[in-house]
């Protein structure tokens, strides 16, 4: 039987070392490798999408079903308040007309009573007096039982009030409730359709490829992209200009920026359009890294995504030059 010499007994030692230090490295690699999120795919992002849109739907028609619940609401209030209006009227007016009465007949008393004492009166006079006031007893017991029914319409057309009144404001509760639910739901989905959307000409390192213009806006495919997705997210209803043939220094003239409008002719936008440049510069420097966002200009402020940062600019001298009636965005 041949014995191993030391050599071989240390290769073979390291050897075995080797196989179960490999074993272990597997045991520990694995299960993590295995309990790693699988990347998001384009199919996988598109069916959570469809989900998104399904939801946002029945959260919309939601809405609008509030929305016809609130005008019922709102026309039982009206006339809930209505009728109380007309009963306080009728109310006041009985009221009135009771405290007269009931002066009227206290004086009417003393004086009856004041000349029982100091005349002898005739019977046949007494009587027709006697008559006469049971009939006005008779008028004033009508007269406040009608009072009556008058005072329990008024407190029935109060509790109603405040009872539509407690409605509709739970109803307008509800209603902005769904509205702010969907309006997030929305913004989620919005936020998947950007996911999908990656610039091209991106390398390794994060620089960009430079591109060319071309197609008949004469823009790059990277300014294409952000202008088609700011389009459909915020609709620019005064016109996104783009491509201008005036050497000016800018990204204009290489097809890699646009001007994205709030107003015509140069005028100040209104509060709303204001709100929608803030919006549409807000949504490019949360995607600037994705799709290649260089700068974005704004109410004479520029953003640049080396920074991070908005600093003021100088004054050009004019609304437009100075971007107040338009975000501009260029591109690498």
């Amino acid at each position: 039987m041949a014995v191993a010499s030391p050599a071989g007994r240390r290769r073979g030692s390291l050897g075995s070392r080797t196989a179960v230090l490999a074993v272990v490295a597997a045991l520990l690699i694995v299960p993590g490798t295995a309990g790693a999120d699988p990347k998001p795919t384009v199919k996988s992002l598109e069916k959570e999408l469809a989900a998104l849109r399904k939801d946002s739907d029945r959260m919309i028609e939601d809405y609008y079903h509030g929305r016809r619940e609130l005008q019922r609401v709102e026309k039982a209030e009206k006339a809930a308040r209505e009728k109380l209006e007309a009963a306080q009227e009728i109310l006041d007016r009985e009221s009135t007309y009771l405290r007269t009465m009931a002066v009227a007949e206290f004086m009417s008393g003393r004086r009856n009573e004041l000349t029982m004492v100091a005349e002898e009166e005739d019977p046949a006079d007494l009587l027709n007096r006697l008559a006469l006031r049971d009939h006005l007893i008779a008028q004033q017991q009508a007269r406040l039982s009608g009072y009556t029914q008058v005072r329990d319409r008024h407190l029935n057309a109060q509790k109603e009030a405040e009872a539509r009144a407690e409605e509709l404001s739970a109803t307008v509760g509800d209603l902005a409730g769904k509205r702010e639910k969907a309006e997030k739901q929305i913004e989620r989905i919005r936020d998947k359709i950007d996911q999908l959307h990656k610039a091209p000409g991106r390398r390794g390192d994060g620089t960009w490829l430079p591109q060319l213009p071309g197609g008949p806006d004469n823009i790059t495919p990277r300014m294409r992209l952000v202008k088609t997705l700011i389009a459909k997210r915020f609709v620019v209803p005064f016109g996104i200009g783009c491509y201008r043939a005036i050497q000016d220094g800018g990204e204009h003239p290489l097809g890699r920026a646009c001007d994205f409008m709030l107003s015509r002719g140069g005028a100040m936008p209104s509060a709303a359009e204001i709100q929608r440049g803030h919006d549409i510069s807000a949504w490019a420097i949360k995607n600037a890294k994705r799709l290649g966002i260089m700068y974005i200009i704004y109410r004479q402020r520029i953003w640049h995504v080396r920074t991070g940062a908005w600093r003021y600019m100088s004054d050009r001298g004019g609304a437009t030059a100075n971007h107040y009636d338009h975000p501009h965005i260029s591109v690498y």
